[in-house]
């Protein structure tokens, strides 16, 4: 063993190959017989296809085994549609079925895809070569059984759409040997009578044995080769036959055909009240535009005499308003002269004579209140003067029994040295004075006495 080979695990094994399963294989096209069928509580079917030599496990979901028109039982042989897979799970080989049908179906399966690949080489599926469908038809022809459930559901949509709405059947076969050629001759009846606008061809649902007829190629070319455009409806929503492919239209059921080329009565007189109410909209603007116009005509052509009452007015007017003016502006003038009145009244020589003879009375009042204010504080202070020098006058001295000595100079004597013996002196007294002359003088002592 190479020790240098990487090693994987079982599920990147099982994941690779599964890989390579899907991308190495196509779908595939399986037929063999069904064993131990099992349908899931989710839908899903788990069953074996097996030959007489091998036998192979089949997964079919629950979204694709809803379109299987059978139902499949142990020993069932069918065709499947699948694609070659892996269950990572268990490494189980499987195959997942995308379709199935019972395995007498194969043939015409083959023949159903051989056809196909032909007519579309021709390029009779090409959308350009598609004729356009009338929108509101007069007469359709039907193209069905006159027994059948699909003509039931045509006139019952018509009638509950578009009553008025003239159908026209040209009945055929649907199924069997000889239908396709009934479902030829319809159509070629339908156009030499050239009396529908459009026509449906179909029917209701079935298995791919039951459709086949609108699968033959010679319906194929009738429907190619009409003059009328042709809308198929063909089986069921999941049914596509050879005839919806080469239809100028397809319609899922017969009832959808109706549908479609039926417009919807409540829609239309939905739409007729919408178109008459704007119709009502613009008659009422037009005719309110036209009033006021009118309106404004009638007032520019008013009677001669309405135009002199106008202006009679006009004219009392403005003389009202000329009055106004006036009084206004005499008013005004009364205003001034009043206020110039009372400026000259303001500056006149008597009221300003009176004016400062006024002041000066003022003036005279303020001053002998000043004076005398004055006087009075002038007496205090004069009274506390003498009341000072009373406190220091000699005369005060002099009351309280001394006496004022002088020389016959005038000088006061001070002191006794200023004196001598036989000087003449003046004393004077509280009251009174005299003259006496020194006879003896007495000096100080030390203590002043």
């Amino acid at each position: 063993m190479n020790s240098n080979t990487k090693s994987i695990s079982v599920s990147e094994l099982n994941r690779q190959a599964k890989s390579l399963l899907e991308h190495s294989f196509m779908s595939l096209r399986v037929t063999g017989e069904i064993s131990n069928m099992v349908r899931a509580s989710s839908g899903h079917w788990y069953f074996t296809l097996k030959d007489e030599r091998a036998q192979v496990r089949c997964a079919m979901f629950r979204g694709r085994n809803a379109q299987v028109r059978f139902r499949p039982q142990e020993g069932s042989q069918v065709l499947c549609t699948a694609k070659v897979s892996l269950y990572e799970g268990r490494g189980d080989f499987q195959l997942i079925v995308d379709a199935m049908q019972e395995d007498g179906q194969g043939q015409l399966q083959q023949a159903f895809d051989q056809l196909k690949a032909r007519l579309q080489a021709e390029g009779l599926f090409a959308q350009e070569r598609k004729r356009p469908i009338p929108t509101h038809p007069r007469t359709v022809g039907v193209v069905t059984s006159a027994t059948g459930a699909a003509l039931h559901d045509i006139l019952t949509a018509f009638e509950r759409r578009y009553p008025g709405l003239q159908v026209n059947l040209y009945p055929t076969l649907v199924q069997g040997a000889d239908a396709a050629d009934q479902i030829v001759a319809a159509i070629r009846i339908a156009n030499r009578h050239a009396e529908a606008d459009v026509l449906i061809v179909g029917r209701g649902g079935g298995s791919l044995e039951d459709l086949w007829p609108f699968n033959e190629e010679r319906v194929a070319r009738a429907i190619i080769a009409s003059d009328i455009p042709v809308v198929s409806a063909v089986g069921h929503e999941v049914d596509f036959s050879i005839s919806d492919m080469v239809a100028d239209l397809r319609a899922p059921t017969p009832t959808a055909a109706a549908e479609l080329l039926s417009p919807d009565q409540r829609q239309i007189q939905q739409r007729l009240t919408q178109l008459q109410q704007g119709l009502q909209r613009r008659f009422d603007w037009q005719l309110k535009r036209q009033r006021e116009r009118l309106a404004a005509l009638r007032r520019q052509m008013r009677h001669p005499g309405d135009r002199i009452r106008e202006q009679q007015q006009r004219c009392d007017d403005l003389e009202m308003r000329l009055q106004r003016a006036i009084q206004r502006r005499f008013e005004l003038r009364r205003q001034r002269l009043a206020a110039a009145s009372a400026r000259l009244e303001l500056q006149s020589p008597v009221r300003l004579l009176g004016k400062q003879r006024e002041r000066l009375s003022d003036l005279y009042a303020r001053l002998s209140t000043r004076i005398d204010a004055l006087l009075e504080r002038r007496r205090l202070q004069l009274g506390q003067k003498v009341g000072r020098l009373n406190a220091i006058s000699p005369l005060a001295t002099l009351e309280r029994g001394y006496s004022l000595t002088q020389t016959d100079s005038g000088e006061l004597v001070l002191d006794a040295r200023q004196l001598r013996t036989g000087s003449a002196v003046r004393v004077r007294l509280q009251s009174g004075a005299f003259s006496a002359e020194v006879t003896d003088i007495e000096p100080a002592t030390n203590n002043g006495d």
